[in-house]
């Protein structure tokens, strides 16, 4: 098995540029001079003049107006070849929802004006950005490394493999691997809050009498009406589920910054009105706006609870509807 192990690691070329003789150096280890990748600022904030944790409660502010003043714009355009990507006909904006615009604006004014006072609370200040910092925690790192590989394979086919991989495995781990997961753990946690807390609110006769039929007075949902909710329904789904996320994940201030306003744009998306295939965020999974769209309507309102991101307690709880099973249920309703 040793050989077949070396020869397996031997395939790739490691990681040049060090200035160490070996990566494990007694109780230590040796790492090769810091390299930054593309995404990461070396710097205590990414703007001068706004401390990052300010800016990660602007983020999704700016993100759910932008991202609903370009949707707003195509509403108004006239322009017909949008017809066609409509999941509704425009005038059913007007017949069929029971809040006007201006309720609308200000119901998500009021959610925005909570979110910012609990994040601001919230939202620790930014830790001290450096590269020695960052020297010590992949440092650390490594040191985890070398402590999981050796009890995987044994000591010597691991250390075998941390000469030849050790700090090229270090490297991916503390800016990719670790990153990485910290983010899909955290979409993964608001979606599993969000699906909980929505279906009990539709589950619950006085929850969604009181709540949650306020979002449901948009029977056709449209982007700046993403959160146009109960002011308490908003700051609990939303907004505390948004932080208790990023406590779980142990997300940074630039990741907090990250998944607000990731989260955003796809619940703004998802109520956009429209079903583009070019729609790079309706191209995630198949929760976008017409999956969304579906629990709007009566026939779907005990469906596709799941969102903003994915669709998997839907499937795996059975509450999952789609285009076809409405199509099915309309045929069998035809022919009874």
């Amino acid at each position: 098995m040793f050989g077949t192990f070396q020869e397996f690691i031997v395939g790739v070329p490691p990681i040049a540029n060090s200035t160490c003789a070996s990566f494990i150096d007694g109780e230590n280890i040796c790492l090769p001079p810091l390299k930054v990748p593309f995404y990461f600022f070396m710097r205590q904030n990414l703007f001068d003049s706004v401390p990052d944790n300010i800016l990660a409660l602007a983020a999704p502010i700016v993100a759910y107006w932008s991202m609903s003043l370009f949707f707003h714009c195509l509403d108004i355009s006239g322009w017909t070849w949008l017809d066609k990507y409509r999941i509704h006909e425009s005038e059913e904006v007007k017949s069929r929802n029971r809040a006007t615009r201006l309720q609308v604006i200000w119901a998500v004014i009021v959610q925005h004006i909570l979110q910012t006072m609990l994040g601001y609370y919230w939202v620790s200040e930014p830790p001290v950005i450096s590269p020695s910092k960052c020297m010590a925690e992949m440092e650390a790192v490594g040191r985890t490394l070398v402590r999981l590989v050796r009890w995987t394979v044994g000591p010597d086919a691991g250390n075998y493999f941390l000469e030849l991989r050790g700090a090229d495995v270090t490297y991916w781990l503390y800016w990719w691997g670790i990153p990485a997961a910290q983010l899909l753990f955290s979409l993964f946690f608001v979606d599993t809050w969000q699906y909980f807390l929505h279906r009990w609110m539709h589950m619950n006769k006085f929850l969604y009498k009181h709540f949650h039929s306020v979002h449901h007075r948009l029977y056709v949902p449209y982007a700046f009406g993403a959160l146009y909710n109960h002011p308490l329904e908003g700051f609990l789904l939303d907004s505390v589920g948004a932080v208790v996320a990023e406590i779980v994940a142990n997300l940074s201030v630039r990741q907090t910054m990250f998944l607000f306003a990731f989260s955003t744009l796809k619940t703004v998306d998802d109520h956009c009105g429209y079903s583009f295939p070019f729609d790079p965020l309706q191209m995630l999974s198949g929760n976008n706006s017409d999956y969304h769209d579906i629990h709007h309507q009566v026939i779907g309102i005990k469906s596709n609870f799941s969102q903003p991101f994915f669709v998997h307690w839907d499937a795996i709880l059975g509450t999952r509807m789609t285009r076809k099973d409405i199509e099915e249920r309309k045929q069998k309703l035809k022919t009874t």
